[in-house]
This record gives C-alpha cells, sequence and structure tokens, in this order.
C-alpha cells in the first residue's frame, strides 16, 4: 500500500468525521475483545484509524516506562524513541491528565518535532485503575487545526478498549 503522501491530506467534514469514529468504534470493539494484551490491542488501534481516516500524517503510543515517555506501536514517518522529558505535546497531555488539541504544533512551548511535516496535533492519555495515566494516543496531520471535539470524544472513547 502506498503511504498517503502530506499534500493529499483532507480532513472529513464533522459529520462525515463523526460517521467514520462511529464504524471504527463498532469494529474495533469486536476485534480487541479477541485479546487481552494491550500492545495488540493498541497496534491494532492505531492501524485502523491511520488509514480510515485521511487527515491522519502520524498515529501511535507512547509508553511512561520508568519515568520516560518511549515510542510504542505506530503508523507513519519515523517516531522519535524517546520523547524529552517534560516536554512537548505528549508531555502535557501526561502531566495535565487531560486531552491536548494543538492547532498549530509551531507556537506550542516546547513542541518535539519529530517530522517538519506535523502542523497540529492531538494526544490523549490513557489511565490504569488508579486512574493514573501510563500512556498516550498521540495523532499528528500536515493540516494545521485539523483537530476538534469531535476527534477528542471519540478518541476518548476508542483508548478505553485498550
Amino acid at each position: 500500500m502506498k503511504a498517503r503522501r502530506a499534500s493529499q491530506a483532507k480532513r472529513p467534514t464533522d459529520a462525515s468525521l463523526a460517521r467514520r469514529y462511529e464504524n471504527i468504534w463498532k469494529q474495533l470493539k469486536d476485534i480487541v475483545a479477541k485479546t487481552e494484551n494491550k500492545i495488540s490491542r493498541m497496534a491494532t488501534v492505531v492501524a485502523l484509524l491511520h488509514h480510515k481516516m485521511p487527515h491522519y500524517f502520524w498515529t501511535g503510543f507512547y509508553f511512561l516506562d520508568k519515568g520516560e515517555l518511549i515510542v510504542g506501536p505506530y503508523q507513519g514517518t519515523l517516531a522519535c524513541p524517546v520523547l524529552e522529558k517534560h516536554r512537548g505535546v505528549c508531555w502535557t497531555g501526561i502531566l495535565k491528565r487531560q486531552t491536548i488539541i494543538v492547532p498549530d504544533v509551531h507556537q506550542f512551548p516546547g513542541h518535539i518535532a519529530c517530522d517538519p511535516r506535523s502542523n497540529s496535533e492531538i494526544v490523549v492519555p490513557l489511565f490504569n485503575q488508579n486512574q493514573e495515566p501510563w500512556a498516550v494516543l498521540d495523532i499528528d496531520s500536515t493540516l494545521f487545526n485539523a483537530f476538534n471535539q469531535i476527534d477528542q470524544e471519540w478518541l476518548e472513547k476508542i483508548v478505553t478498549l485498550i
């Protein structure tokens, strides 16, 4: 399968976006139920999201491991293997314990540019049973303002499947 070029990315309309997420949710719910393995679930979520959403450029997870955020399953261009501590959008999501939507990553203080073609980003933290963050879903787009409340609501719901 050929990789999507950055210039071909288009954000779906809000109505189309909600329908896409609903279909993805239904599909993922059945697929991830077949295993308890978190890595397998993450890989499945990433693959389906990345290939079903035309405005996604990089889609993946970062795990907290011994105080560092390290890359997990992902699709897209080469990732930063370890994110500098307490810097960037992923760490902000972990530290604030909330979803972060960044319309223009170039304006975000401390942004970590693993690929300079990324222009906007959404980060969704995952929480354990004690409500402590242990990972983030990180999605980048070559488009500016690519993510909104619809993305946030559905992605927060999707990560609960992990």
